[in-house]
């Protein structure tokens, strides 16, 4: 491979996260009701007023009737009282319907326009995270926070706070008014409330672990469900149905179960309650109730009018405070969520950006650490000399991808520096770091539009012949002609790829992008025969005249590589040629004697 110009280092400079104030922790978003708080205002006082006015028609039937109850004897009737009843109570229906209708329209106005902030926050905030964050997280966990997690939200902006008010207010106005009247019978309603609210209170003990668990699952659940969908036109295709199907069907079950023993421990009390709580019920209670007093004397028949009238209405908005809560707390958890992404630390940007000259990779006394507390990697001090080839081999969890990984800035050291053409890759612009960098891995990841926006998405300027180029020289050009569509199918739909077919088009992708450095986890590592011949002589077009950190897992592949790195435990314990490391019979030469013991017997095999 033609050696590549290597260049001189450059001053370090200082780095801060987007959206901060240029050197400290990164600020958290202002509140996310902020753009609607003015609506949010609007939404409880018109509620408010629409709750109280939907009792005033209730309590205008009592007086209307105590206004009539003199004609039953013959008395005089006092018509200005009687007419005036009547138009408090159709004003008052008329200013409910309307604050409900006007109430409805602001809050699914606000709505949409919350949805909509917090939406673009989302996806600027997804931009700025490092790759890292994506690479340990599944689609479930995005899509959770963009749909299910503002969906949440949603409930609560567009009904819940509503239902909150009216729920509230209403059962408050009516005692009220029930203990000016007649006393007795209002402590008598307020029995079903207070048993209502106890049995709510007993069928949601151990809730909040419950509600984890529910969590927990419904994100297990969601990520199975993308990955599923995602894959089903492939997996159909070559026959791996039942297979694909499995963690599916696993994470469904375990749903099901969950959501089923949680029904069952609590349909008991669920039934109490809603008999309880039934209009039928609290009906017959208040009549016996009411006639009971009623014939002791302890109040006139008119005085137990407004009890049967208001008591009804006050387990009802009640039972939708208990639908309500579970809106709220919905609400908060997916605030809560939220308001832990928006804090997640963006990747950081230099204040005076440095600009790599050459493109040598130099890993300079790293160490790194996914948590701050337990190292991955231990003072790793290497070079990729330009125009090179560089091989990680070691067993599972010895830290190759890590280290593969920190030149990309999928994650950033935490000591030491990782450094490109002498200049820290945390001091490079992203857009000129991911021009001098490129990467493919084993986990294939296309998009679902054409074969052609597929390829190009690393340069979407890039002309049909340009795509044309790479893909022949991927190896992939010919399959994508015998679709119908050619290049215009589109993944998923009309494009059906095996696994080694769209490892093709990601490396086709890659050779467009003509990034000078490629880290690469070795593509082949489970790829049939038929596609590893395939891929390699694609890689062979992907790796010419390039720096290649490769993550070695056929060590067959890397017999002929400039410098393989031995990693055990986060360390390099051996470095040197195939040829090298095999005399010096260390480590690697074990390694390669055992390879070739299995070699010998089978297909190459991972090396772990």
């Amino acid at each position: 491979m033609a050696a590549m110009r290597q260049g001189r280092r450059v001053p370090a400079g200082r780095t801060h996260h987007p959206g901060t104030d240029g050197g400290g922790a990164p600020g958290l978003p202002e509140g996310f009701f902020a753009p609607v708080r003015g609506s949010l205002a609007g939404i409880v006082v018109l509620s408010l007023v629409g709750a109280v006015t939907s009792v005033i028609p209730f309590i205008a039937i009592v007086e209307l009737a105590r206004a009539l109850l003199p004609a039953l004897s013959g008395g005089d009737v006092d018509d200005s009282r009687v007419w005036t009843v009547v138009a408090v109570a159709v004003v008052a229906l008329f200013v409910s319907f309307g604050t409900a209708f006007a109430s409805g329209m602001v809050s699914h106005l606000a709505d949409a326009e919350l949805q909509l902030s917090l939406r673009q926050r989302i996806i600027r905030h997804l931009q700025r995270l490092p790759l890292g964050w994506f690479d340990a997280r599944t689609s479930g966990t995005v899509r959770k926070m963009v749909e299910n997690d503002v969906i949440a939200l949603h409930q609560l902006l567009a009904h819940a706070i509503q239902d909150v008010v009216t729920a509230i207010t209403v059962p408050a106005i009516g005692i009220i008014y029930l203990f000016a009247v007649q006393w007795q019978l209002a402590l008598a309603a307020l029995v079903p409330v207070v048993l209502s609210v106890i049995l709510y209170a007993l069928m949601m003990r151990g809730g909040a672990e419950k509600f984890a668990q529910y969590d927990a699952a419904t994100e297990r659940l969601s990520g199975a469900s993308v990955e599923f969908v995602q894959g089903i036109a492939v997996v159909k295709r070559f026959g791996q149905v039942g297979r694909s199907h499995r963690r599916y069907r696993d994470q469904m079950r375990q749903y099901v179960d969950f959501i089923g023993q949680w029904t069952r421990e609590t349909a008991a009390l669920q039934s109490v309650t809603e008999v309880v709580t039934s209009p039928v019920v609290v009906l017959v209670y208040l009549l016996a109730v009411s006639t009971g007093l009623v014939s002791t004397g302890a109040a006139d028949p008119i005085d137990v009018l407004p009890g049967l009238l208001l008591g009804l209405g006050l387990t009802g908005p009640l039972m939708k405070l208990g639908s309500s809560a579970q809106f709220l707390r919905d609400a908060a958890k997916a605030q809560e969520s939220l308001a832990a992404f928006f804090a997640l630390p963006p990747v950081t940007q230099a204040d005076t950006p440095v600009m790599p000259q050459g493109h040598g990779v130099g890993f300079e006394r790293v160490s790194f650490s996914y948590d701050g507390q337990h190292q991955v990697l231990h003072d790793i001090a290497a070079t990729c000399a330009p125009g090179t080839v560089t091989a990680l081999v070691g067993a599972s969890g010895s830290g190759k991808s890590t280290l593969a990984k920190l030149a990309p800035r999928f994650y950033d050291v935490t000591q030491g520096r990782v450094t490109i053409g002498a200049a820290d890759v945390r001091e490079i612009p992203s857009d000129q770091l991911y021009r001098a960098v490129g990467f493919v891995f084993q986990d294939v990841q296309l998009l679902r539009v054409s074969l052609r926006d597929n390829i190009r998405l690393t340069r979407p300027d890039a002309t049909d012949e340009e795509v044309q180029r790479v893909a022949r020289a991927a190896q992939i050009h010919d399959r994508i002609l015998r679709f119908e569509r050619g290049y215009d199918a589109v993944v998923g739909e009309d494009a059906n790829l095996s696994g080694g077919e769209a490892q093709r088009v990601t490396i086709a992708r890659a050779l467009l992008a003509d990034a000078p450095f490629l880290v690469l986890d070795e593509a082949t590592a489970f790829a049939d025969p038929d596609s590893e011949a395939a891929i390699q002589a694609a890689l062979g077009e992907l790796t010419a005249n390039r720096s290649v950190l490769v993550i070695a897992h056929r060590l067959h592949t890397i017999v002929g590589v400039d410098q393989i790195l031995v990693l055990d435990d986060g360390r390099i314990v051996e470095r040197g040629t195939h040829a090298q490391l095999v005399a010096a019979d260390g480590r690697y030469g074990r390694m390669w004697a055992d390879y070739q013991a299995n070699h010998a017997r089978s297909l190459p095999e991972e090396v772990d």
